[in-house]
Formats: C-alpha cells, structure tokens, sequence
C-alpha cells in the first residue's frame, strides 16, 4: 500500500514491502511476512535483518515465546532520510572536487591539454600538493609578499612537505626590498632563488611548471584559485621562458645561516 513511498526513501524493494507489512497487519513472524510479501524465506530473513539494523524494525518474542517482528514509527524514516541527504552531499562534494581530474583525464586521452580548475584556498593547497608528486624541478615564479600575506599557513605547510621529499625548485621573485629582507638569511639545498626586476614582476599570483604541467595560483587578498593545465607543448613553451629568463639573471649571493630559512 505505502510500499512506493517507503522505496523513494532508498529502501530496497524488499525492505519496502516488508515495512509495508508490518505497518498495515502489525507484528508477525518472518515465515508468515515472508508470504505476505510473496517472497522466499530466505529473502525475507535478509530484509529483515537488514530493516533491524537501519532501526526501521523491532525484533521480540510473544507471550508464546515466538520470535515476531513489528516496525518502528514511521517516524524512524524521516531517520533514512536525512541520512540520504547527507551521503548525497558528500558525494556531490566529492564528485565535484574530482570532477577537475576527471575532465583532465578525458581530456588527455582526447589530445586536448587537460584542465583542472579549483577555487579558494582549499584549491591552491591541492594544486600545490600536485607538484610534490614530480620527481624532476620545480620552475616557480612566486609573489612572495602575498604568499606570506594570504596563505602563510598553506605554503608553509607545502615548503616543509617538499624539503622533506629533497624536490628541487627554482625560483624567481621581484626584486623588492621586502623580498631582500625575507631572503635575508635563506639557505636551503633544494632551492635556488633568483631576482627579478621589480618593474617587470608586480602581480599577486603564482607559477609551478613541472611534469608537463603549468599551475598557476592567484593569491590576492580578494580571490584565491588556481589552474593545473597538463600538455607537454604548454609545459616545454613555459619552462623555455623560465630558463631564459632565468639564465639572464644574476645569481644572488646569500648568507650561510640556515637558522631561519624562508618557505617557498
């Protein structure tokens, strides 16, 4: 009778005609629903133990000592319900935050660059973890002032997770007086810093280029997101402008200290 109902709560049809059962001709034993419902025993023990274990049905014994059982309040679906919701949410959460590598995947396979796009701070953490899987350098043009000022935490978290991997990176930043200051006393054996002039380097966002990808990540105080292109002819285009730019730039001297070394 209510059996439709009951299955869009995502009862199995089974579950749905015993709970019908019980709600209409009230407790009974498994043999006599497992005839109501028109189904072998067998089938009506897994319902049943399936329904007794969602709280959906009540397991007893009568004045005669049989084992009958009886549902809960319909009530208890409203119970089912939100338990729906609430896979439903994270599954749609889920998908979502996959749905970027699974278009790039798609992508690839259709010899079109794959494109990956996450927003908020939560994206930038995960395209940054993206390069921690090379095993080759990291070519980094990085804005280092709004790193420190918008996701310090993040950064940090991802410099340390680098050092400990010995990834190596390269890496070009403006040459500001706050740049100087902040590389003051850098040492470190996996990274090497270079300065650019500030009149050609003033914008709030990052560049990773490693492992036939290009990552960038805007991290203005306003907006934060990033992009993961993966194509080899984008890569190799990029990592030639690094090496150029790179190599016409002078090394810059630093000091021996590794007392306070900067994350990048």
């Amino acid at each position: 009778m209510y059996e439709k109902i009951i299955s869009s709560l995502g009862l199995t049809k089974v579950q749905a005609e015993i709970f019908d059962s019980l709600l209409i001709s009230g407790p009974d034993k498994a043999s006599n629903i497992a005839k109501k419902i028109k189904r072998p025993r067998g089938v009506a023990y897994k319902g049943l133990d399936e329904l007794l274990s969602m709280g959906l049905v009540i397991k007893s014994e009568n004045k005669k000592g049989i084992t009958v059982f009886s549902a809960e309040h319909p009530s208890h679906l409203e119970d089912i319900l939100d338990k729906k919701e609430k896979e439903f949410k994270h599954g749609r959460q889920e998908f979502l935050s996959n749905l970027p590598d699974l278009v790039s995947a798609f992508n690839l396979v259709s010899n079109k660059p794959g494109v990956r796009f996450y927003e908020g701070e939560a994206g930038i953490e995960k395209s940054l973890n993206d390069t921690l899987l090379t095993k080759d350098i990291i070519y980094t043009f990085a804005d280092i002032e709004a790193v420190e000022n918008n996701i310090k935490e993040i950064n940090d978290a991802y410099s340390k997770k680098r050092e400990k991997a010995k990834i190596k990176k390269r890496v070009i930043v403006a040459d500001t007086p706050y740049n100087h200051n902040f590389f003051k006393n850098f040492n470190s054996l996996t990274t090497e810093l270079r300065f650019l002039p500030k009149d050609f380097y003033s914008f709030a966002s990052g560049v990773q280029i490693y492992d036939n990808k290009v990552s960038y990540q805007v991290i203005a105080s306003d907006k934060k997101m990033a992009i993961i292109i993966e194509d080899a002819n984008i890569y190799q285009m990029n990592k030639l402008i690094f090496e150029y730019v790179w190599n016409n730039l002078t090394k810059e001297t630093m000091t021996n200290d590794s007392s306070q070394t900067p994350n990048i």
